[in-house]
């Protein structure tokens, strides 16, 4: 109906129990149907599922992630072309859509992977390409900081060991590799108490700032040099005192509705 079915579809997962057999299922479906899939070849951290519709120039994305709620949830995040959320509307014309379970088309994986219909790729980088021109890296590879990281058992570990190696900075990272039960936190949420092991490496690591990302990666909290949390709306303000009082840059500056009003007192 809406004719976005040519430039194919970006098919994501977080590190959820069984995340990547989702994924296989709806690339299975999509490919059914003739559409091309986009299939990432391990955890990707949303931001980067929602980059890979632009650099594949694809029609949109399914991500198959519950973001930083409970380890028993799941599920199914769709972006748009522009790489952005689906407008209520639109979710609304999916929903109307979904057939009854044995109505739906699915195409053998090997079948599909055969026929060039499913694609494995690597999207870390094209987004690193990308971060690049946004974010001036070097300096921070050489600042000689030590960068304490909670990955949350998700989609964003070892993220930024790779984006800092090469240098004098020192990463050092907890729950960094996949345990879909999510232990000694409640969920992966960066905020008290879940980020208490983060406060912890801090302090054991006497680290120059701390950094948590939630499930999906998504999602950012932090940590002072003294193991004090910062949220993310505090975050985002102080990024933004950065750019206007150090830095000295003006111009617009973008943020979502649910954002901090500490930015307009800014």
């Amino acid at each position: 109906a809406t004719n976005q079915t040519t430039r194919g579809l970006v098919v994501g997962y977080d590190t959820r129990f069984e995340a990547e057999q989702f994924a296989q299922a709806v690339a299975e479906v999509v490919a059914a149907h003739g559409i091309k899939v986009y299939l990432v070849d391990r955890p990707t951290p949303t931001p980067v599922i929602s980059y890979a519709i632009l650099a594949q120039n694809a029609h949109g994305a399914v991500n198959l992630t519950s973001s930083h709620n409970p380890p028993i949830w799941g599920g199914f995040k769709v972006r748009a072309d522009y790489a952005g959320a689906i407008a209520p509307a639109g979710l609304k014309q999916i929903e109307a859509l979904i057939p009854p379970p044995e109505e739906v088309k699915r195409m053998r994986y090997q079948d599909a992977v055969s026929q060039g219909l499913i694609q494995v790729f690597d999207p870390k980088p094209a987004f690193l390409k990308q971060l690049d021109k946004l974010i001036n890296i070097e300096p921070l590879r050489k600042s000689g900081l030590t960068v304490a990281v909670d990955s949350m058992w998700g989609a964003g570990m070892g993220w930024f060991k790779d984006l800092l190696a090469g240098g004098t900075a020192r990463v050092v990272e907890i729950h960094d590799h996949r345990n879909p039960a999510f232990p000694e936190m409640n969920n992966p949420e960066p905020i008290p108490p879940n980020v208490n092991g983060l406060m912890e490496l801090v302090k054991r690591e006497k680290a120059d700032l701390g950094i948590a990302t939630d499930g999906d990666a998504d999602r950012v909290g932090g940590s002072t040099e003294q193991g004090v949390f910062i949220h993310q709306l505090q975050m985002y303000a102080l990024l933004a005192l950065y750019l206007l009082e150090v830095r000295g840059m003006r111009g617009p500056i973008v943020k979502t509705l649910n954002t901090t009003s500490m930015l307009d007192k800014l």
